[in-house]
């Protein structure tokens, strides 16, 4: 969590956790639990969301990640983005899929990366939910199109 604002209580955290469990049922998709067979049963989640803010590249359906420190560096957010840009591609045929992080964040930026994301730096944001001068409030967007997909 040191690219988010804050660490939710864990009362805001449950309801987080309830907001997205009916965000999936909605729509069938969602952000995925992500687990280390036979190691660990949940190590964090990875997949596909729908902002709940305005910006210039919204409404839009981003890919996203939070994974547990201890197993950062093994390929598993790498690997399930990968798994959530087919889902996102094949089976829900979207145009486009974006993702986003603090400008500080280099590792979720080489995630993207690694997942043939590109990035414009004219696309790049002041998160609207971050006060002005707040140290993460910069954003960088990387995107991937359909063609893009087809193409690897």
């Amino acid at each position: 969590m040191e690219y988010f604002p804050r660490c939710l209580p864990r009362d805001e955290s449950e309801a987080w956790v309830s907001r997205t469990q009916v965000a999936m049922a909605e729509r069938g998709w969602g952000l995925w639990a992500v687990e280390v067979r036979g190691v660990v049963p949940f190590i964090g989640f990875v997949g596909l969301s729908v902002p709940m803010f305005t910006a210039h590249f919204t409404p839009c359906v981003e890919i996203g990640w939070r994974i547990a420190k201890e197993f950062w560096g093994h390929g598993y957010a790498t690997e399930a983005a990968i798994a959530s840009l087919h889902f996102g591609f094949e089976k829900l045929r979207l145009q486009q899929i974006v993702s986003f992080t603090a400008s500080l964040n280099e590792r979720s930026i080489g995630v993207m990366q690694r997942i043939g994301m590109t990035h414009n730096c004219a696309d790049d944001f002041d998160h609207p939910s971050l006060p002005a001068g707040h140290r993460l409030q910069r954003h960088v967007l990387y995107r991937m199109q359909r063609s893009d997909w087809e193409r690897l």
